[in-house]
């Protein structure tokens, strides 16, 4: 009978179940490769560490998709890594491998016939091979010196066809070699920031307040002998919604903000006579030009403020950072 025939909820629970028993099968699958990370793991793991070259992951159809990520996770965090598919090798892309490489082939059955084609000539070249299988028997587990078992009990796929829990196996297992060998490497933060210096991680791991500050003349000065008025123009000039207040050798004394003038003309105070100085901020929170941007955002938004000026190791000022700097950059 077709499912338009049944009321509106039953359908609904019907798309809930199938999804939830799809979801169940798949994290049991994931449960079970805890057991899978043996001697064949660490020898892996030993092997790609002692790679001169790269590691070079090949599979066909659904694998090759997987292989394909697995690649783009080992580059990204430290093991120079890229995908070449199998068919592709035997008509030239062999060529890319060479004996200082690593090759990772995937295949769910072990068997596959365009990865088992290039088997001989990868023996020959003297690429170590490691292998990522369903079946520890197969053709490509007995050839390779390490096989990590990627195993199933059961597809999510009710019909027993479509690869869902197998390369959901494989795709955890490459993430877990690709974490293991980051690791081992020591791979930092900022390391990946290099890997990937476009994205919003990348700008807020590897821009610095030197890189966006402003500089010079564009920075809000006054001496704290400067009227209110006068300090009020160096605002609006400026732009930056404050003005930091410096002694003669160019030390910060402090700072004035939208903020503290607000509290300044609740005393009904004349700004045209009363110095800076009377009313600014003293010994208000500072950043240096080689600290993170990402760490200026954080302290504005723990001390609920809108910019921070910028001074050397001895207290000298030497920029001025707002939060639309931050913004324009892309930090936030």
């Amino acid at each position: 009978m077709s499912n338009s025939s049944k009321p509106t909820a039953d359908i609904a629970q019907t798309y809930r179940n199938s999804a939830i028993r799809a979801i169940d099968i798949e994290k049991d699958a994931i449960a079970a490769l805890s057991d899978r990370i043996n001697d064949h793991f660490v020898r892996a793991c030993e092997v790609i560490m002692a790679c001169k070259g790269r590691v070079v992951v090949t599979g066909m159809g659904k694998s090759g998709h997987i292989g394909n990520k697995i690649a783009a996770t080992l580059a990204s965090t430290g093991t120079p890594s890229f995908f070449v598919h199998p068919g592709e090798a035997s008509h030239g892309d062999l060529g890319m491998i060479t004996g200082q490489d690593v090759v990772l082939a995937i295949s769910n059955s072990g068997n596959t016939s365009e990865v088992i084609t290039i088997l001989p000539l990868l023996r020959r070249m003297g690429a170590p091979l490691i292998s990522m299988t369903g079946n520890p028997e197969s053709t490509l587990a007995r050839e390779a010196v390490a096989n990590l078992d990627v195993s199933v009990a059961l597809e999510a796929c009710p019909l027993g066809l479509a690869p869902t829990s197998s390369t959901t196996a494989t795709l955890v297992m490459g993430d877990a070699l690709a974490v293991a060998l980051l690791e081992a490497r020591g791979f930092s933060a900022e390391d990946f920031a290099f890997s990937h210096p476009g994205g919003s991680l990348g700008r807020r791991l590897l821009l610095r307040v030197s890189d966006i500050m402003h500089t010079g003349d564009r920075i809000p000065r006054v001496t704290g002998d400067t009227t209110l008025s006068g300090a009020l123009l160096e605002i609006s000039r400026k732009g930056l919604g404050m003005t930091t207040v410096v002694d003669d050798t160019g030390a910060l004394t402090g700072v004035f903000t939208d903020g503290d003038l607000r509290r300044t003309l609740d005393k009904s105070i004349d700004v045209h006579t009363t110095p800076i100085r009377e009313v600014m901020t003293h010994n208000g929170k500072t950043i240096e030009a080689d600290h993170l941007a990402a760490e200026a955002l954080n302290i504005m938004e723990e001390l609920k403020i809108n910019a921070l000026p910028v001074t050397d190791g001895d207290g000298r000022l030497v920029g001025a950072i707002n939060m639309h700097d931050l913004l324009r950059a892309g930090v936030i």
